[in-house]
């Protein structure tokens, strides 16, 4: 007999007997189990349901803003990663037209801290785009990291496991790695660090940033030796004018003469040099600095070179928030968008210019609106570097171009005595140039993918590039292989920065962090996160201790390397900051951007605030803006300031044809 017969059977007699009870139990038995049966059922189609993942994050969505204001702000830091990776997991299952529905119906949550990540998004239409994109083969392969405080973290596990959201739980638990922390939740101004992508390591970034570095200036360096003989003959010549004074005091009690007014004045003139060397010592952080050895073989400098600069440190203008630098700026124009790059030499007399049909031009500025010579009358002028650099031309042109990359250059660099200039292009070589033999002298050959930035370091001979595959390296000018290969962003390497001693490089990614790196052990020894695009621009300060990075989105941060922590966050740009630099002394911080400004900053007032709030372990400061220069319509490459303290800076405008 059929179960169904059976079960009827029974109920006839169960209603003939009169048991009612028992009738009613048994239907009720009934109903339950053919309920659990449909409800298995649903849950096996459901694992192909698309609507499965909207339900979820709209109620773990909901759940989160719903949440104590206290704790809301640190559950909302969940979202973002949910989202995305609901929307490729769509993808990835072939719900194109439902993870394009899910995608528009939250974006809005998520605009103010990743837009610049879901523009690249949008564009995923189907399972093969998630191989092909590196941002989303990046976020499919690495997990977020994610601070929340202890209370929390239980929160969210409860949410969990009273809704038996199986399909958030399981999103969350692949994808994402929380930083349980004892005390109070973190301050919501923390948000853009809290939520940052590092791999599958736990603790990566805090066992990186443990690490020790010595961010201090070269022993015996030019400005050393400089500052070392400034000192002393103010020593020498405080100590005459004492004397002196002395002598004359005695000289007037002799005769008897009151002291009051000469030993009034004398103490006058003390304080009031006292002041003024105190206003200097402000002013320049860089005689404070630490003195460190170099752990990269130094080459000698020549002695020109060095009276050169001696020279320049002697005539220098003394920078402040009172007291702004005089700026000339370089203009291209017509360029019609084939201007990539643009770099001006440490004295501001060459500008270079790196161009999409793969030509390299130089500019020599005392050159710069002069007539055209011919090439007999060069030869009789002597042997100027200008007359060099158009000997070949015969004076038909008003720059030197140089040809040999098979790509756009997309970067330039003088070396610090200008005679040597480097340029990297989409060709994936790095080419070195003589401005002096207008000759391309080496071609460097180890990157697989585009070299986005190359850089000399402070000293010359070495230097460093950045590239599409993720790499950063070092090089010597007299070898043709990298000495050192630093591996470990997860993204481009947009941009590269040596350390003022020459023992670090920073670079900055497409990931949003920037990394520095020991060129000794090509080890990674810092991490700083809280960029919110990726990082197109780095410099470093003259003494070493603090660096400015630039990101696509106009923001700016000052860092200090030895804490590793964020010193100013700076929203002072409303585009790309394609351009950092700070003035000798690192008084001030200039920046240029795509929205055609200049700015400056006061770093010294902010960087002394730090020092005095360093038992403060969250205390941030603001720079000051001191100055905003427009350019009109003009955006900014390329920023220098010169031994001088003179702010030299380039731009391109594409005029009508």
């Amino acid at each position: 007999m059929e179960d169904e017969e059976m079960e009827k059977k029974v109920q006839q007699y169960l209603h003939r007997k009169g048991f009612r009870l028992t009738e009613l139990s048994l239907q009720e038995e009934r109903n339950r189990l053919s309920t659990t049966s449909l409800s298995d059922v649903s849950l096996c189609r459901s694992d192909n349901d698309p609507a499965r993942y909207y339900d979820g994050y709209n109620k773990l969505r909901t759940w989160a803003y719903s949440s104590l204001d206290q704790y809301k702000h640190e559950l909302l830091r969940i979202l973002y990663p949910v989202f995305i990776h609901c929307f490729m997991d769509l993808v990835a299952e072939g719900h194109t037209q439902e993870a394009r529905s899910f995608f528009h119906t939250f974006r809005e949550d998520h605009e103010l801290m990743h837009s610049r990540d879901l523009q690249k998004l949008e564009g995923i239409l189907s399972p093969l785009h998630l191989e092909e994109m590196d941002l989303a083969r990046s976020l499919r392969e690495n997990k977020f990291r994610i601070k929340l405080c202890e209370y929390s973290y239980e929160l969210l596990l409860q949410y969990l496991q009273k809704t038996q959201a199986l399909v958030m739980l399981g999103i969350i638990n692949e994808r994402i790695i929380f930083e349980v922390s004892a005390g109070q939740p973190s301050l919501i101004s923390d948000d853009a660090d809290v939520v940052a992508l590092v791999g599958t390591s736990k603790d990566l970034a805090k066992q990186i940033n443990q690490k020790e570095v010595h961010w201090g200036l070269l022993e015996d360096s030019v400005e050393e030796r400089m500052e070392k003989a400034l000192s002393e003959s103010d020593k020498t010549e405080a100590e005459s004018k004492d004397a002196d004074a002395e002598d004359n005091n005695k000289k007037k009690s002799s005769e008897g003469g009151k002291q009051g007014g000469p030993l009034k004045k004398l103490k006058k003139d003390k304080v009031v040099g006292a002041t003024g060397k105190n206003n200097k010592s402000e002013t320049s952080m860089v005689s404070a600095a630490p003195r460190v050895k170099p752990e990269l073989t130094l080459p000698a400098m020549s002695v020109e070179v060095e009276q050169s600069v001696l020279e320049d440190l002697r005539n220098r203008a003394q920078l402040n928030n009172l007291a702004l630098p005089s700026v000339s700026f370089y203009t291209f124009l017509n360029t019609h968008n084939g201007l990539n790059c643009s770099s001006i030499s440490n004295d501001g007399s060459l500008v270079v210019g790196g161009f999409s049909d793969s030509s390299v031009k130089v500019w020599d500025m005392a050159k710069t609106g002069q007539p055209a010579k011919t090439s007999s009358s060069q030869g009789q002028n002597g042997s100027s570097q200008g007359e060099h650099l158009s000997l070949t031309f015969e004076g038909k042109r008003p720059y030197t171009l140089f040809q040999g990359h098979s790509g756009p250059v997309y970067s330039a660099a003088f070396s610090p005595s200008g005679d040597f200039l480097l340029s990297s292009s989409s060709d994936s070589t790095i080419r070195l140039w003589s401005t002096k033999l207008n000759a391309n002298l080496v071609c460097y050959k180890g990157h697989n993918y585009p070299v986005w930035d190359v850089q000399f370091s402070p000293v010359g001979h070495y230097f460093a590039s950045a590239s599409h595959d993720r790499t950063a390296r070092i090089w010597s000018m007299d070898k043709i292989q990298p000495l050192r290969i630093m591996a470990g962003h997860l993204a481009d390497v947009d941009c590269v920065q040596w350390h003022v001693n020459c023992n670090y490089i920073a670079t900055g990614s497409s990931d949003k962090t920037v990394r520095l790196w020991d060129v000794q052990t090509g080890e990674c020894i810092r991490m700083f996160i809280g960029h919110r695009s990726m990082v197109l621009s780095l410099a470093m300060s003259p003494d070493g201790r603090y660096m400015a990075s630039g990101d696509e989105d106009g923001t700016i941060m000052m860092w200090d390397l030895s804490t590793g922590r964020c010193v100013s966050p700076l929203a002072g740009h409303n585009s790309c900051v394609w351009s950092l630099a700070f003035s000798c002394e690192g008084a001030l911080l200039a920046s240029g951007s795509a929205d055609c400004t200049v700015k400056l900053w006061d770093v010294a007032s902010s960087t002394k605030a730090l020092k005095m709030d360093d038992t403060k372990a969250g205390s941030t400061n603001r720079l000051r803006l001191l100055k905003a220069l427009p350019t009109k319509s003009t955006p900014v490459y390329n920023l220098r300031f010169s031994r001088r303290n003179l702010l030299f800076a380039t731009g391109a405008l594409s005029l009508g044809s």
